[in-house]
């Protein structure tokens, strides 16, 4: 496989402010197959999404003197997790939750600290090892550890290729057909020289939301006319959704994609409510493309880092360290949110600023890989993800 670095195309004279690593185009595909029944999909939210009000810690006292807008908009919705409630755009994914299909985990982390870079973030997410950028992505490196893995033939969304499935293993790529008239590099340049502008940056913002609301139109007038598409279920994600179904249906085992949009500045409440819909959309297209091979498959939506604790003074939230990662399907044990919680009071933040991590995201993915492929614990710790403690079981699995 070949690609383009991120780094080189867009470090290269544009290194201007948050970076393009949180384009809403940007969302490669890849898949391999494995000779498991059970299937894994690890779907990167990029952009950095905030976990404190994806998953609301509203049983903490503190919450509401550290986001006095956004705490404002935190009843619980359909999903009620008792100390947590889940935001209220996910609450199409309730039937899936009461079935024990879907669940998150709070207060977590990759090893990366401090400097709050998406492009370093995103590189250490999909690497799985501190200072191992541009090496070969950890699934891949599971994938090492198999003999005999065969690729199905695919394509690369843009010109970026997933670093989490890059290296020696055989894997192959798929891109949906782009319908946009402004091209990725255009939009990924108007987000790049615009992003510390908040001017400009809500009006490229509600210019971009006007053309997926158009396509979005399009897609369902088509619909409507006698055309395939889901009325309820519009967009790219959508599709990169059904053709990832229709591979795991198949020969592939491994999938792996990425949805943007998460990077919440400003106005949170319209762009994490945007997401999560997309989000929602994608969790429930593969439910429904995977037919009965749901049961015996994991998706793990996984981001860089998380967002500050305390609310910005544009009802937003800046980059952070502690975050969430949401779970789903038949393979794990759902209906309830696992992890430590560090508690949001100032001294147990991290720096102050930051949701403190109590656990490593790592030890979650490879705990998923020992439950589904019955991986040894010697070969995540050593091969996998080098240097990791996997600790205790956190009981994904039932």
């Amino acid at each position: 496989m070949t690609g383009i670095d991120r780094r080189s195309v867009l470090r290269g004279g544009l290194a201007l402010g948050c970076s393009a690593a949180a384009s809403p185009l940007l969302t490669p595909m890849a898949f391999a197959s494995a000779p498991w029944e059970n299937r894994l999909v690890v779907i990167v939210l990029r952009g950095a999404m905030d976990g404190l009000d994806v998953v609301r810690p509203v049983g903490d006292p503190a919450l509401a003197a550290l986001r006095p807008t956004l705490a404002v908009q935190s009843d619980p919705g359909a999903i009620d997790a008792g100390f947590y409630a889940l935001h209220p755009a996910l609450d199409q994914l309730a039937p899936m939750w009461k079935r024990g299909e879907f669940g998150a985990v709070h207060a977590v982390s990759t090893p990366y600290r401090d400097k709050r870079s998406h492009f370093d973030g995103q590189d250490l997410l999909e690497a799985g090892t501190p200072g191992q950028a541009g090496a070969d992505g950890w699934l891949n490196r599971m994938l090492q550890t198999i003999p005999g893995l065969s690729a199905e033939t695919a394509y690369a969304i843009g010109r970026e290729e997933m670093l989490i499935l890059s290296g020696r293993a055989a894997t192959t790529r798929w891109s949906p057909e782009a319908r946009l008239e402004l091209t990725p590099q255009g939009r990924r340049l108007l987000e790049l020289v615009t992003h510390d502008d908040p001017l400009f940056r809500d009006a490229v913002a509600e210019a971009m939301d006007i053309v997926d609301s158009l396509a979005a139109e399009e897609t369902g007038q088509a619909a409507a006319m006698g055309g395939n598409g889901n009325e309820a279920l519009r967009g790219d994600h959508v599709r990169l959704a059904e053709f990832a179904a229709s591979r795991l249906r198949g020969d592939s085992r491994i999938a792996s994609f990425s949805l943007t949009g998460w990077d919440t500045h400003e106005r949170q409440s319209v762009g994490l409510e945007r997401a999560l819909g997309r989000l929602t959309d994608t969790l429930l297209t593969l439910e429904a493309g995977l037919g009965a091979a749901w049961e015996k498959t994991a998706v793990l939506c996984v981001t860089e880092f998380g967002r500050t604790a305390r609310e910005n003074g544009t009802k937003g939230t800046d980059h952070g360290t502690g975050g969430a990662m949401l779970y789903a399907g038949g393979a794990l044990r759902g209906s309830r949110v696992l992890g430590d919680w560090p508690g949001l009071s100032e001294a147990a933040l991290y720096d102050r600023r930051d949701l403190m991590p109590t656990r490593d995201l790592r030890a979650h993915a490879g705990w998923v890989m020992r439950g589904l492929f019955g991986l040894d614990r010697s070969m995540i710790e050593g091969s996998v993800f080098p240097g990791l403690e996997l600790g205790a079981d956190p009981g994904l699995f039932a």
